[in-house]
């Protein structure tokens, strides 16, 4: 006996991230034009690495917000879930993609610290502050939603980093002018470098593991099979598999050995349950219900 529920709780409101998206492609798009012409005309490889970095941004935008337009896709017979598990996919792309951009900051302060290069320190300060203007107001788009959607989370993350790279970019220009200490932009950079990686690990861990179908961390396994067990009416629960369907639901299968026989009773007794996994942040279950006596022997979890 299987029964199919939904609930949504606190799922970012499509439209709105829509247009978060769509803005901060634009005005990102922009800023690399603007910081990579002002690269090369003041011969800074600061800035023009950062308009590299800030690049790496746009395009995880727009990855970002494809796998929001593919979650809307309905579903087929051959996608029964739609393509709503892209949005976990993109999210492991961004970190990988983060990834690669620090590998890019070490391999720059590595090579500065060879090759020192002598560059004007005060439009580099003044190009890379107008950065950080625009990534932190690109970041704040997404500020409300990011703990709701690893994906989301990935888009502000990479925003608040390149903000943190302009930051560093503006200091070390300021120093540049002020001391002439060059090396100060590698050191600068490795510290950067540390900031960003701490934040991408979890990122990565975190949308490796629902990709393996791993269970989300909105979601404790131990307290979702207590509470069902704790249920009147529920003597045993097993064959408990969580996993999430996309960035913002998860779902559920278990078998659930139950004392009630007649239908209204089960029927009764699925909407009890369905409304506690709802709080465990369980948007989807599906459930087969076993009297004792009938119950499966292969149980997987007990």
């Amino acid at each position: 006996m299987e029964h199919h529920h939904h609930h949504h709780h606190e799922t970012p409101p499509m439209t709105s991230l829509n247009r978060a998206f769509v803005i901060g492609i634009v005005i990102n798009l922009l800023y690399v034009v603007i910081e990579l012409g002002a690269g090369f005309m003041y011969n800074s490889l600061s800035l023009i690495s950062d308009a590299g970095h800030n690049l790496s941004d746009v395009a995880a935008l727009g990855l970002s917000l494809l796998a929001f337009r593919l979650v809307k896709v309905k579903a087929t017979d051959k996608f029964t879930y739609g393509y709503r598990k892209s949005t976990i996919l993109v999210s492991l792309i961004n970190s990988v993609v983060l990834f690669i951009v620090i590998g890019g900051i070490i391999s720059e302060s590595i090579a500065r610290l060879h090759h020192p290069v002598v560059v004007q320190g005060e439009p580099v300060s003044i190009v890379a502050g107008i950065g950080i203007i625009i990534n932190a107001v690109s970041a704040m788009l997404f500020f409300r939603n990011k703990e709701h959607d690893l994906n989301v989370k990935g888009a502000y993350l990479h925003l608040m980093s390149d903000a943190a790279v302009s930051l560093g970019v503006v200091i070390s220009g300021v120093l540049m002018v002020m001391f002439h200490v060059y090396w100060l932009d590698m050191v600068m950079s490795l510290l950067i470098v540390v900031v960003i990686f701490y934040s991408t690990w979890k990122l990565f861990r975190d949308s490796l593991s629902l990709t393996l179908d791993g269970v989300p961390n909105g979601v404790n396994i131990t307290n979702v099979i207590d509470i069902m067990k704790s249920i009147d009416g529920v003597t045993n629960v097993h064959h408990v598999h969580v996993w999430a369907m996309s960035t913002t639901q998860n779902a559920l299968t278990a078998h659930v050995v139950i004392r009630c026989t007649t239908l209204e009773q089960q029927a009764q007794l699925k909407h009890i349950i369905k409304e506690k996994l709802a709080d465990e942040n369980v948007h989807h279950a599906t459930l087969e219900f076993e009297t004792e006596e009938e119950q499966c022997k292969d149980t997987l979890r007990e």
